[in-house]
C-alpha cells in the first residue's frame, strides 16, 4: 500500500511559500494532487469541473475557424488541457508568474504534466499576466501586439478575493478595456471565480465588451457535503463592422 500523503514539492516563492501535495482518496483510493500557497488551498484535482468549463463555455462562443488561445494561470493544467481537446485549437499560451509550477509540468510531477509539455500547440511561458495585459506589447513578448481568439483567466480566488493587490486593477473597466485590446473582435474573455456573481464585476464587464454573462456551475463537493458551485464569466468583444 502506498503512501496515504506526500508532499512532492516545496518552494519558496515572491508571493509566499508554495507545496504540491498528494494524498490517497479515503472512498475511492485515487491519488488527489493538491497546491497550496502558504496555509491557503489554490487548487486541487478532486475539484476541476469549474476549470474546464472556463474553457468550454468560452470556446462555445467561437466560430468553426482555427483558434490561438490564452490562459492566465496554469495550476494544475485543467483548463489548459480542455483547450487542447478542441480540435479547432491552433495554438495555446499559458502564462504563469511562477517558474516552480510550470516546472512540475516539464517534470511530470502532476498529472497532466507530460501531455501539455509535449504537443506542440502549447507553450509554457513564465510571466506576470497582470503585469503583460496591462502593457503596450501585449500578452507574448515574442510577438509583440499579438491578439488571441480568446483570453481565459483563472488565478484570483475571485475579482474581489485576489492574490495580490496589483491584480485589482484588471477588474476595473479600465484594465479591461486594456485587456480587450488583445483580443481579436468577436473574442471572448472568460474568467473563473469562487464566489457567486458579483454585480459590481458584470457591470464593469458591460461598460468594455458587447457582451456579458456569468455562468454558475455546479460540482458534487463530497469534502463538505452538497454541492458546491464556481462562477465563470463571460465577456464577447464586438465583431468588426462589416
Amino acid at each position: 500500500m502506498g503512501l496515504r500523503f506526500e508532499e512532492i514539492d516545496w518552494q519558496p516563492t515572491p508571493i509566499g511559500e508554495i507545496s504540491l501535495r498528494r494524498r490517497r482518496h479515503p472512498v475511492s483510493g485515487d491519488d488527489v494532487y493538491e497546491v497550496k500557497l502558504g496555509d491557503e488551498f489554490l487548487m486541487s484535482s478532486l475539484f476541476t469541473t469549474g476549470e474546464i468549463a472556463l474553457t468550454e463555455l468560452a470556446l462555445a462562443e467561437l466560430p468553426d475557424t482555427e483558434l490561438d488561445v490564452a490562459v492566465g494561470g496554469l495550476g494544475l493544467g485543467y483548463t489548459a488541457q480542455a483547450v487542447l481537446d478542441d480540435p479547432r485549437v491552433r495554438t495555446l499560451t499559458v502564462i504563469d508568474a511562477l517558474a516552480e509550477v510550470i516546472d512540475w509540468h516539464q517534470r511530470g510531477l502532476v498529472p497532466l504534466g507530460a501531455r501539455l509539455s509535449s504537443d506542440a500547440r502549447c507553450r509554457l511561458l513564465h510571466g506576470d499576466f497582470f503585469a503583460l495585459a496591462a502593457g503596450p506589447s501585449g500578452l507574448d513578448p515574442k510577438e509583440p501586439d499579438r491578439r488571441f481568439h480568446a483570453i481565459l483567466l483563472d488565478v484570483d480566488h475571485s475579482p474581489r478575493h485576489v492574490l495580490h493587490p496589483r491584480h485589482a486593477a484588471l477588474y476595473q473597466p479600465a484594465g479591461l478595456r486594456t485587456l480587450a485590446g488583445h483580443l481579436h473582435p468577436g473574442g471572448v474573455f472568460a474568467l473563473w471565480s469562487n464566489d457567486p456573481p458579483d454585480a459590481q464585476f458584470t457591470s464593469a464587464l458591460s461598460e468594455v465588451f458587447a457582451q456579458t454573462a456569468a455562468h454558475v456551475v455546479a460540482f458534487d463537493n463530497p469534502l463538505q457535503g452538497g454541492t458546491s458551485t464556481n462562477t465563470v464569466y463571460l465577456a464577447g468583444k464586438a465583431p468588426d463592422r462589416p
